[in-house]
């Protein structure tokens, strides 16, 4: 970049520039090049992400010049999601801390989380637990807390790195009370019980796809992402063994993507209830206890 006395709108309008002539990815929060551009300019300068208006024409110094190019210059060259950048990542207009031990929060089950899972639910003050497993930051288990306000929620993670972050995230949200954290790989070190509701965002990325991602995605945690051959790995595990975790009337909800092919091949047999989210009918999935 260069600029004699660039305003916040010159540097956003510019960046964005960049971004598209670079090629770089958007999937880790957002969507457009404008919008990734106005939040690491923000960020860099240590303003509130949702406010952009009263700051387009503030004359940049020297200082916080330098500090947006090196965000902007690592993000193109590096191809390192913007979250990592910020070490932070927004999901349901809250805010969790992230870093390179753990996956950038992007689940639409935040979506059917904060709807209380209606209509599967009939009263969420009346789920008593619930259980995410492959919890990561515990982004999700943070929000089915907030959203389910009598529920005691477990999270689950086999990375011993992605808990170190997931135990800040609690705190930060005060939730050490009813958000239990526990490291297991799925159900095999979970002490027994019988949760209302499970939910679940895996790995679920097939072989060929893991080869084919933008390279912003080799950021993150390979354990978080590969599924094996057809993506299905994890998941045979946990259909098998959920069952003995749920209550009679318990449900979970699971998360694969755009592997419904290959959900549907592994299972032949399931007839899952596809859930609506913003990216479609046929990301999330809920099936009940007496299917499984």
């Amino acid at each position: 970049m260069s600029f004699d006395m660039p305003t916040v709108g010159e540097v956003i309008e510019h960046a964005e520039a960049r971004f598209l002539e670079t090629e770089v990815f958007f999937g880790h929060g957002s969507l457009e090049a404008y919008d990734e551009a106005v939040y690491l300019v923000l960020f860099a300068l240590g303003l509130p992400p949702d406010e952009l208006d009263p700051y387009l024409d503030q004359i940049l110094n020297d200082e916080q010049f330098a500090a947006i190019e090196t965000l902007i210059n690592r993000r193109i060259d590096e191809r390192v999601p913007a979250a990592y950048l910020t070490g932070e990542a927004w999901l349901m207009g809250r805010s969790f801390r992230v870093d390179p031990r753990v996956i950038i929060p992007r689940s639409f089950i935040a979506e059917l989380l904060e709807e209380g899972l209606s209509p599967w639910v009939e009263d969420p003050a009346q789920v008593g637990r619930m259980l995410d497993m492959c919890t990561g930051s515990a982004c999700l288990a943070i929000l089915a807390a907030q959203d389910f306000p009598n529920a005691q929620v477990d999270a689950v993670d086999l990375s011993s790195d992605a808990l170190a972050v997931a135990v800040q995230n609690v705190a930060d949200y005060e939730l050490e009370s009813r958000v239990r954290l526990h490291r297991s790989d799925l159900f095999a070190s979970l002490p027994a019980a019988r949760y209302d509701v499970i939910i679940c965002n895996p790995p679920y990325v097939n072989a060929d796809s893991m080869n084919a991602l933008p390279p912003e995605y080799h950021h993150e945690p390979e354990l978080a992402l590969a599924g094996g051959t057809d993506g299905m790995d994890l998941i045979r595990v946990l259909l098998r063994d959920a069952p003995r975790f749920m209550n009679d009337h318990g449900i979970l909800v699971l998360e694969i993507g755009n592997e419904r092919e290959f959900f549907e091949k592994a299972f032949p047999k399931l007839e899952p209830v596809w859930l609506s989210t913003s990216a479609g009918d046929d990301q999330v999935l809920l099936l009940r206890r007496d299917q499984l």
